[in-house]
């Protein structure tokens, strides 16, 4: 174990280093400034009083209004589910095509495979449903394709880094056996991603799960739709079961996931 010497910084090292607080400092300062100028600052002073109010008006839940959420809810979980299982479909020969050691042309299919999965992870979900609705038009398919899509890029990422770091000795021991590629994939390289690939899945539906809840605000369908109509009418006592609603089905996802991966580990 070596012993870490003491060094005196050079003088320009010095000025780079002060240089750079001083820089980071002013952009801050100027973000600041930006943000004050836009901000209503009487709304936020208020803001306590007004969240106080809509508390109150919160209060307490309208259960009446439970059996009209339920077909809701359900479709919220149907659009995580069928989207990740799309996505599944799609992202894992995307991520065979990645990966450095699988893919059968570095030239050409990996950089058209690492852009699928680029362009995939840079649009949020909400972006592709807000798309997909005007495409196909509004209802639980423009969901599913948006969670579909917007998952592909996230399950292909790790997929193919799982890919990757895999332990090539499997795979050499099985070529030298005189197996084929699609043999020496499907018995040197599946079995050690096999794990990643359940824990990813269940990982990735258990997020949109949480994120199917939103998508009727753009009028993707699910829960996010009763939502969006319930703040417009200023039905509060509704939002509030809406919200409870979407909060059980995400500590319910939370513990499937976690029982899951459990059971993988």
């Amino acid at each position: 174990m070596t012993t870490p010497v003491w060094r005196r910084r050079t003088t320009r090292g010095q000025w780079a280093i002060w240089c750079g607080w001083l820089f980071g400092a002013l952009i801050v300062a100027q973000g600041w400034r930006f943000i004050s100028d836009a901000t209503l600052w009487d709304f936020v002073w208020d803001a306590p009083a007004q969240a106080g109010d809509m508390l109150s008006r919160m209060i307490p839940p309208r259960w009446s209004y439970a059996p009209a959420i339920l077909k809701p809810l359900w479709d919220t979980v149907n659009i995580a589910t069928i989207g990740t299982l799309l996505a599944i479909v799609l992202a894992t020969p995307i991520a065979f095509l990645a990966a450095r050691n699988t893919s059968p042309h570095a030239g050409i299919l990996r950089p058209l495979a690492l852009a699928i999965i680029a362009v995939s992870r840079s649009i949020n979900t909400l972006i592709w449903a807000l798309l997909l609705v005007t495409i196909v038009g509004p209802g639980v398919l423009a969901g599913i394709l948006a969670v579909a899509l917007h998952s592909i890029g996230f399950f292909g990422k790790l997929l193919y880094e799982a890919i990757e770091e895999i332990d090539p000795t499997q795979s050499e021991a099985i070529t030298a056996t005189g197996a084929s590629p699609a043999q020496v994939l499907a018995y040197g390289v599946v079995p050690q991603v096999l794990p990643t690939f359940a824990g990813v899945s269940v990982y990735r539906w258990d997020i949109n799960i949480r994120e199917s809840a939103v998508l009727g605000i753009v009028g993707a369908g699910g829960i996010g739709l009763q939502l969006n109509a319930s703040v417009s009418k200023l039905a509060w006592p509704q939002v509030t079961l809406i919200l409870i609603a979407i909060l059980g089905a995400v500590v319910v996802s939370e513990w499937v996931s976690a029982r899951v991966r459990a059971a993988i580990v």
